[in-house]
């Protein structure tokens, strides 16, 4: 384990309220709509209301605590989690898993869009229960559409400014949240102590049997854990020692929420909790439990607090997609954007592009379903799917990374499946409320797989030379002042991983056409390890002092700074008095004391010669559509413009053939 990984595993009562407001945001305010979403416009009876707490609660047990909490929180990656990480963990195992890698990074970023409305709508329309405020606050009313609106489009144009600052609340105004549901739902318990029998997992069977159409009911039940995978995807914030003993305080307050509210529906003589015209299609009454059962004087205050951690929910949501795109890009699975680090905290990134369509999207789904009851109705299907992605990749890591036996993982990932199938089978019928959704999923999808698997066939044309059989050639050249000298310290990004070997076109660039003539020839690789953060190099010297290939590692985690990178690794082989550095000039001047260094890139573009299978040309022009909008290379690997020269050269993935020309002599032109 890193020394970094140690400093987050330490548990601290700092570290238990960084924990507290990073991760339960998402699952934390669940309670605002989850049995809400149950009873809908059913009647209320026991088997409704006992069953949906009961089917709850065992969720919460099974699906969050042994299998996020316990199981899946071993799988880190040096101290880090989520869909990538795992991945990074496991994909030697098999080449099957980009699929189920791609779903499960697909299907987050798409929750990214549904969780801040759902979350913010669910508070504001709080205010529909404040005296005076019935005829104002109007779930789906324009003014509530539009103050949700405005604290989105608030929280997404912040993100430019990081949060350093305001991050150090989200803590503790998360654990007076779940003070507060801990409170609330016990003082009604207290009233009514014989609601507690129904965590029986009796009732739970009795509402999946019994009750009509009770199966489908488990697509509201699922609200309850959208957020587990949260606690996973943060594990490199917080550490799971402290995720697992703040789970014990977040799990016991929202059980005692749930239940309290199953108490106050129970108890209070109310019929339906929601009642629509049939003819108007007019909701004429609209209850939500969690703040029915709120005393009249604590009202404003609780939905004051319940809007602060939904923001605090949006927040983490946003952070994570942020995360999770960075860690798309370093693993060849997303085209390069731009990407800021808006603060100094380890991990905070912003990135404008994602910002923007997350934003977009948001608006969107606020400005369609208009309020949370209807987005509950589309809520859900995208996280069984990331869901049961990550049961696929677990399965590899117990069998292969734990070595644990065959019989038990099959055991225990047979469970976890057909719960989660349960769940898939019962969201599907979502489908006909999200179907924009699918668009997004789609374009999210297609961009990963494209991007990855156009790479794979690029890199199949990448011919690689041992540069031995160029060792007298290099030396003459350098040497060769009839040539202009092009630089003093020329550097190519190679993708070589063998420490003799060279791609054939940085060759071809070398001596072709004009032959560039430098001191010291640098052949510079960037390589990916499957750990997060690590940072070091090795330097060989292929030809004595003329020849030098530099490997540097960087974690799946560390943005490349390359040209900053390459620059300190020679002032400490110069410090250090190594490969005669010292002792030849530099390139400086008394003009200009910086040393002269340049750096080539060479871009692939696609030629007109090629002739393509269906799918490999839709691939490949994709490709190279994507790649056309986003980060040129020269940004993407940290490289200053001005000691930049940028090659173009041709990719000729499979000449055209069978082309017949046939000469036609001159006079029979004429006589024709």
């Amino acid at each position: 384990m890193s020394a970094s990984a140690k400093t987050v595993n330490r548990v601290t009562v700092a570290s238990l309220l960084v924990a507290l407001g990073i991760i339960y945001g998402d699952i934390g305010t669940s309670p605002l709509y989850v049995l809400k979403a149950i009873i809908g416009e059913k009647k209320i009876d026991e088997t409704l209301v006992y069953g949906g707490v009961s089917l709850i609660f065992w969720t919460l047990v099974f699906q969050t605590t042994i299998k996020y909490v316990w199981l899946t929180l071993r799988a880190d990656n040096q101290g880090e989690g989520g869909v990538f990480s795992l991945y990074a963990l496991v994909r030697r195992y098999s080449k099957y898993l980009v699929i189920p890698t791609i779903l499960g990074a697909t299907t987050l970023l798409a929750d990214g869009i549904i969780t801040p409305p759902i979350s913010v709508a669910s508070a504001i329309e709080g205010l529909h229960a404040v005296h005076g405020l019935e005829n104002t606050i109007i779930p789906g009313n324009l003014l509530t559409v539009g103050i949700v609106i405005a604290i989105i489009s608030a929280l997404f144009f912040f993100q430019r400014f990081g949060t350093q600052m305001i991050g150090k609340a989200f803590g503790p105004i998360m654990a007076i949240w779940f003070s507060m549901l801990l409170v609330i739902g016990s003082i009604e318990i207290m009233h009514f102590p014989g609601v507690l029998k129904a965590i029986s997992p009796f009732y739970g069977y009795n509402l999946l049997v019994h009750y009509k159409e009770g199966f489908w009911l488990l697509g509201a039940v699922f609200l309850c854990t959208t957020g587990a995978e949260a606690l996973y995807s943060d594990l490199g914030h917080c550490g799971i020692k402290n995720i697992r003993i703040t789970w014990i305080f977040v799990k016991i307050s929202l059980v005692v929420n749930y239940i309290g509210q199953a108490a106050w529906v129970m108890h209070d003589h109310t019929t339906y909790l929601k009642i629509i015209n049939p003819v108007t299609k007019i909701t004429t009454l609209e209850l939500n439990p969690f703040f029915e059962m709120m005393p009249h004087w604590f009202l404003l205050p609780s939905i004051v607090i319940a809007t602060a951690a939904t923001i605090i929910a949006s927040q983490a949501l946003i952070s994570g997609s942020f995360t999770l795109i960075s860690e798309a890009m370093n693993l060849n699975f997303w085209p390069r954007v731009t990407l800021r680090q808006p603060s100094n905290i380890k991990g905070q990134i912003y990135i404008p592009s994602i910002n923007s369509i997350l934003w977009f999207g948001c608006i969107l789904m606020v400005v369609y379903f208009k309020n949370s009851s209807n987005m509950e109705a589309a809520y859900g299907f995208s996280i069984t799917i990331a869901m049961m992605m990550t049961t696929v990749l677990l399965t590899y890591f117990l069998l292969y990374k734990l070595k644990w036996n065959k019989i038990y993982v099959a055991l225990i990932i047979g469970l976890f499946a057909i719960i989660e199938t349960s769940f898939f089978i019962a969201n599907v019928a979502k489908i006909k409320e999200r179907w924009m959704f699918l668009f997004f999923e789609l374009f999210i999808f297609m961009t990963m797989y494209t991007w990855y698997y156009a790479r794979k066939i690029n890199n199949r044309f990448v011919k690689f030379v041992d540069i031995g059989k160029y060792t007298n050639q290099l030396i003459e050249l350098s040497c060769d002042d009839a040539i202009p000298k092009f630089a003093t310290h020329l550097i190519y990004l190679s993708k070589a991983n063998s420490r003799s070997q060279i791609e054939e076109k940085i060759i071809k660039s070398i001596f072709a056409k004009k032959p560039k003539r430098a001191d010291v020839y640098w052949f510079l690789h960037i390589n990916r390890t499957s750990e997060p953060y690590t940072m070091n190099y090795d330097v060989s010297e292929l030809i004595d002092d003329k020849v030098i290939k530099v490997n540097i590692n960087i974690g799946f985690r560390v943005q490349p700074k390359s040209e900053m990178y390459f620059k300190r690794i020679v002032q400490e082989l110069v410090l250090n008095k190594e490969l005669n550095l010292h002792i030849r000039p530099d390139g400086s001047t008394k003009y200009n004391p910086e040393p002269d260094f340049k750096f080539v890139v060479i871009e692939k573009f696609l030629s007109i010669e090629n002739e393509f299978s269906l799918r490999e040309g839709m691939l490949l022009k994709s490709y190279f559509l994507l790649k056309d909008m986003s980060l040129s290379d020269e940004k993407a690997f940290g490289l200053d413009k001005c000691d930049v020269v940028v090659e173009h050269v041709p990719l000729v993935y499979h000449p055209a053939s069978g082309i017949e020309l046939i000469r036609v002599k001159r006079e029979e032109v004429l006589e024709k």
